[in-house]
Formats: C-alpha cells, sequence, structure tokens
C-alpha cells in the first residue's frame, strides 16, 4: 500500500520561519517534521511513498532525496502552482496506482499508526482518522452516522469531530476531477452526502503543527519522553 505525503503547503501561519525553509522541513527534536515522518511509516512497514512538493520543494526533495537513506521508495510529483490538497492527490494519480492508498499530513504529528493493510469498509471510498476537536477548531468538521460513515456537521445531532488530516482513499473517489486547484473539503462533502466516506475516531495524541506556538508544543512533548 502507499503513502502519499502532503508537502506542498506554504506554512502561511508559521511566518518567518518558512520565508526560507518549507513547513515539513522545520526541524523538531533534531530532524526535520517529514524525516519523522518518513522514518515512522518505514518503521510500520511502509515502502512507497509519494511526496507532493511546490513551494521551495527543490529543498524537500533534496533532503528526502529517493528514500534509500530511509529503506523507502519514494516519487515526486511537483507542483509548479499549488494544487491545494484534492488537486495535488489528482496529481498524483498516476504514481498512486489504482489501489487503495493512505493520505497523510506531514505537518501532523500524532500516535496513529497508518498500518499498511489496511481495508477500506464495504462500499467506502475512504476512511477518514477523526480525532477530538482541539482548541483552535472546537466545532470540528464531521459526525458519525450509526454505520460508521460520516455525516455533516448539520445532519447530527451530537459531537462533530476534527479531520486528523489522515485517511485511506480509493482513486476513484477522485474521478472526474481535473489536476487543478482544488480544496479537499467540497470532494468530501460531495462523498459524504453519497454515504461513501466512513471514518475512524482516534483517541490518542495528535497535534496539527501548524504554528510557531504548535511546533513550540512538539518540542516540548518530545523532551518530556526523553
Amino acid at each position: 500500500m502507499r503513502v502519499m505525503l502532503l508537502a506542498a503547503g506554504r506554512g502561511e501561519r508559521m511566518g518567518a520561519l518558512t520565508e526560507t525553509c518549507p513547513k515539513p522541513l522545520l526541524p523538531v527534536n533534531g530532524s526535520p517534521l517529514i524525516v519523522h515522518q518518513l522514518r515512522k511509516l518505514q518503521n510500520i512497514g511502509f515502502r512507497e511513498i509519494v511526496i507532493n512538493t511546490s513551494y521551495l520543494g527543490e529543498q524537500i526533495q533534496a533532503t528526502c532525496g529517493d528514500g534509500s537513506q530511509f529503506g523507502l521508495d519514494i516519487a515526486y510529483s511537483h507542483e509548479p502552482e499549488r494544487l491545494e490538497t484534492a488537486g495535488g492527490i489528482v496529481n498524483a494519480l498516476p504514481l498512486l496506482g489504482d489501489q487503495p492508498f493512505w493520505v497523510v499530513n506531514a505537518d501532523v504529528w500524532c500516535d496513529y499508526q497508518p498500518f499498511p493493510w489496511v481495508r477500506l469498509p464495504r462500499g467506502a471510498m475512504a476512511s477518514l482518522i477523526m480525532v477530538d476537536n482541539p482548541e483552535h477548531k472546537p466545532s470540528g468538521d464531521f459526525g458519525f452516522r450509526p454505520n460508521g460513515s460520516l455525516a455533516l456537521r448539520h445532519e447530527v445531532q451530537t459531537q462533530a469531530f476534527t479531520y486528523s488530516g489522515m485517511g485511506v482513499y480509493h482513486p476513484d473517489l477522485f474521478k472526474g476531477y481535473a489536476p487543478e486547484p482544488l480544496p479537499l473539503r467540497p470532494v468530501l462533502e460531495q462523498g459524504i452526502t453519497n454515504s461513501v466516506i466512513f471514518g475512524e475516531r482516534f483517541r490518542g495524541s495528535w497535534l496539527d503543527v501548524g504554528t510557531p506556538e504548535r511546533l513550540g508544543e512538539l518540542e516540548k512533548r518530545f523532551a518530556a519522553a526523553r
């Protein structure tokens, strides 16, 4: 099973930290964020990784190379113009094959292990890892239906949860879309309306490393674990 690491973002909320360094290469505990991700994926058992790049993408490729230093095989999907999440996935489909694949945000840190042998539920086009809502997103993204499929927020009477930035996707979910700028949310909302997007709630440690403050929080977590 292949993994797509999303690494094309500009990282505007990081301010000066990403003026000359792409966010996936920001150091934490002595190594770039994306290197921690690659080591984790290799330890779990993945071998084939696709990384999409755009802003300062040459730095990411120079750091990660062909993946051999990590025991991985890395291919790159470069976007001269950033295509956002769904557009980036569509652009990378020729490298991802015709079987389900993991998508992982390069700036997400959590204890969840995206195993390579996972299977989508029957009838599903995607299965998203959902987490409790962080302080910066108290209303969440989607809720759960009784059968485990996801529901739009206005459909559920109970709590909505936040999409973690990790999920398994079938390439057919992106059929009919062109490799052009396209956010992921409208694709997911259409799939949820069609009842083909499922979810799994994860209750462990999770952090969206999207700001300098959260980068500092991750550094503190590493220090506490030493």
